[in-house]
């Protein structure tokens, strides 16, 4: 049986694949990701596919793939990059990597909150470029935090952890998700509103949705509208759930004072982009997940999910139907 890994993989995953009898293992090694005509040509024939995000699993893969193919496995949690009914349709597994990178992101999630509200890429950047001559009351004075009302949008394992850290910075919480989840929510202290609402009523807002045709742009125009203009907006989830058009517009006029942004619309974000040019937005390169532990346990789970599927076993972590979805 072949496999097709579209990267080299921290750890040992890689190794793994080499050591399985009876795998011939087809892997891309470089650092940047395999143009499309190169992973359209790979695939051909393989039983099974250990793909990145930065991916497009779609119909013409697949089909091009042929019957062979068994198995999907992503590193990654959300599968916006694979056509998941495509995949069932052609009897194909899809698994992903689901629980090992909660913390992390969260982490992270928070680390943007703290930075934006703090001003601490701003303030770094002012002394490296030898503008600190004195101090003043005023110089490059935050938002505080304590005390303060944060609104997670998408209440999944990673909004749940954020809010869970929430708790010990004295913030108030609030939080909208498809479904209500008042004993999760009693827990973490977490009151639920409706997506306006919470927005008008928070100083930070953390997305944490999952990306569907449904949520893309969810945070519009229209949902900036809402937020009040020293608000602050964190995404660490999917770059198309912000509409980063309506984002710059927001930010360059003053409806919202600034954005923590680990994920843009395109990845990487073109070096044009006027929001790199803007003192109150920080964006990072989408290092969500990236320690080195997570991103080890990442790769595990991806292994395990493309060896059970090679073998015709469930998949340790399969991703359900589109229609079976929770959020």
């Amino acid at each position: 049986m072949r496999a097709f890994v579209t990267r080299d993989l921290p750890g040992r995953g890689i190794d793994r694949l080499r050591n399985q009898p009876g795998i011939d293992l087809d892997l891309w090694q470089r650092d940047f990701p395999p143009p499309r005509n190169t992973v359209l040509e790979h695939v051909v024939g393989a039983d099974g596919l250990l793909c990145l995000i930065t991916d497009t699993i779609d119909a013409e893969l697949l089909d091009h793939a042929g019957p062979k193919l068994k198995v999907v496995s992503q590193m990654a949690v959300g599968v916006d990059n694979i056509d998941v009914a495509a995949c069932a349709a052609r009897g194909i597994s899809v698994g992903n990597t689901p629980g090992v990178l909660t913390e992390t992101t969260a982490d992270l999630a928070f680390a943007l909150l703290l930075a934006s509200a703090r001003r601490v890429v701003e303030a770094a950047n002012y002394v490296r470029l030898g503008q600190w001559r004195t101090w003043s009351p005023t110089m490059l004075a935050g938002t505080e935090v304590n005390g303060a009302t944060l609104g997670i949008v998408g209440f999944g394992a990673i909004g749940q952890a954020v809010a869970h850290r929430a708790t010990g910075f004295g913030l108030r919480t609030l939080y909208w998700s498809r479904r209500q989840k008042p004993v999760v929510a009693a827990r973490l202290q977490a009151d639920y509103r409706d997506l306006p609402d919470l927005l008008a009523q928070s100083d930070f807002v953390s997305v944490h949705a999952a990306l569907t045709a449904e949520t893309r742009h969810l945070i519009d125009a229209a949902a900036l509208a809402h937020m009040p203009a020293h608000a602050i907006l964190i995404n660490t989830a999917r770059g198309p759930l912000v509409d980063e058009e309506a984002l710059t517009d927001a930010l360059r006029n003053g409806r919202i004072a600034a954005a923590g942004l680990d994920v843009t619309e395109t990845e990487p974000i073109a070096p044009d982009s006027p929001l790199l040019s803007m003192p109150n937005v920080i964006v990072l390169p989408h290092i969500g997940s990236a320690s080195l532990a997570t991103r080890t346990k990442m790769a595990d789970l991806a292994v395990d999910n493309l060896l059970a599927g090679l073998a015709g076993q469930t998949l340790p972590h399969q991703v359900p139907l589109p229609t079976e979805t929770n959020a």
